[in-house]
């Protein structure tokens, strides 16, 4: 466990913090030059060191039907360094990042060459876990606190949830751990953060805890898939990240419609996780992430779309506690350019897919109006 406290002193200490260097020998990319569309092959990188959880299910859904076509992918875990998922696009390791808005604004603020181009999140995903009985009745409980976080770049996600809620964030002493919710288990901190997906897999750990919900007590919009802004002038990876987001789009459809199908389906991609959620847990993770990428549906009418204003009002909010030391503009560092293509799909056949998928016994047993009742 490191104290990393006295890393937030300012924001120049902060964006030191998040600098250093992510090697091509990290992840075992090379670089991704200009391309016929049908000769690209799209990489992702994943922000949490794993892919060994339910958050990528759509993935693991598109590639399962095909909903990519013949675009060639990779998915890599990547580093657990809190800002690898901007580092990697920026230095052309990956062509897509999965950043929290804190995250991004940190390779933004340093110069990245980074537009968000497709908003998976649209509440905010992001909480703080408590020992049971011990969670304050807000946000501005946290100050004087001990919080556990698994990569001391995530202070960009903590920080701005904090300060809108009145917290003095120089009062929060930070501890960085890569066990961060055993951490906490163990009496080593006050609260740990935590997110949903992550909340139903700790419990399925054996780590039970209260919250303090992000999206109950935060306005702020959460992560999105991150690209290279000057990908957006070459015209053949234009048309592979459509089709791309098309297939993410599409296997995001279908965890909405049968999300015990999209939970088997990514279980089975990766059996280990069994040991560490039964198949109620699995699919309560899984349809606390659905239930954010489907938030404020009425306003966004397609997966991925980007609510200018709601984006606006974040970096507006990092630009007032110092954290940047600018306003970035929503319009410049966010685009909607790929959601319709990315939602022009065939629905009736996706959802034909989804409620046809043979479930196992198991999961035929899930109660989902359950799940759906405490979500």
């Amino acid at each position: 466990m490191t104290d990393i406290s006295n890393m937030m002193i300012n924001r120049r200490r902060l964006l030191q913090v998040t600098a250093a260097g992510v090697t091509i020998s990290a992840i075992g990319l090379g670089g991704t030059g200009s391309a016929e569309a049908d000769e690209i092959t799209v990489r992702w990188v994943s922000p949490r060191g794993t892919l060994e959880v339910l958050d990528d299910f759509a993935y693991w859904v598109a590639k399962k039907y095909g909903y990519f076509g013949d675009l060639n992918t990779v998915i890599e875990a990547g580093p657990q360094d809190g800002t690898a998922t901007v580092k990697l696009v920026d230095q052309k390791q990956s062509d897509f990042g999965y950043p929290s808005p804190g995250i991004l604004s940190l390779g933004l603020e340093q110069g990245m060459d980074l537009v968000s181009a497709y908003h998976v999140m649209a509440g905010d995903v992001f909480n703080f876990a408590f020992p049971k009985g011990k969670a304050p009745a807000d946000l501005k409980g946290l100050e004087g606190k001990t919080i556990a976080l698994g990569s001391s770049g995530w202070q960009a996600i903590t920080n701005p949830m904090l300060a809108a809620a009145g917290v003095d964030t120089s009062k929060v002493k930070y501890v960085e751990v890569s066990a961060w919710g055993q951490a906490l288990a163990q009496g080593q901190a006050d609260a740990a953060l935590s997110w949903e997906g992550l909340r139903a897999q700790w419990r399925g750990q054996g780590l039970d805890f209260d919250y303090l919900l992000g999206k109950n007590v935060s306005k702020f919009p959460a992560n999105s898939y991150v690209i290279r802004k000057s990908d957006l002038a070459d015209a053949a990876k234009v048309a592979a990240y459509e089709k791309y987001l098309r297939g993410w789009a599409m296997g995001m459809e279908f965890g909405w419609i049968n999300p015990r199908a999209a939970t088997q389906i990514t279980m089975e991609q990766f059996p280990g996780l069994a040991s560490q959620m039964d198949p109620t847990v699995a699919t309560e993770s899984l349809m606390q992430q659905t239930a954010l990428m489907h938030a404020r549906w009425d306003e966004r009418k397609a997966w991925g779309f980007h609510i200018e204003d709601s984006w606006q009002g974040y970096f507006d909010a990092i630009a007032a506690i110092g954290q940047v030391s600018q306003v970035f503009k929503a319009a410049d560092v966010t685009t909607n350019q790929f959601i319709a293509a990315a939602n022009d799909f065939d629905h009736a056949k996706v959802k034909a897919d989804a409620e046809a998928f043979q479930l196992s016994d198991a999961y035929k047993a899930v109660d989902v109006a359950a799940i759906e009742a405490v979500l």
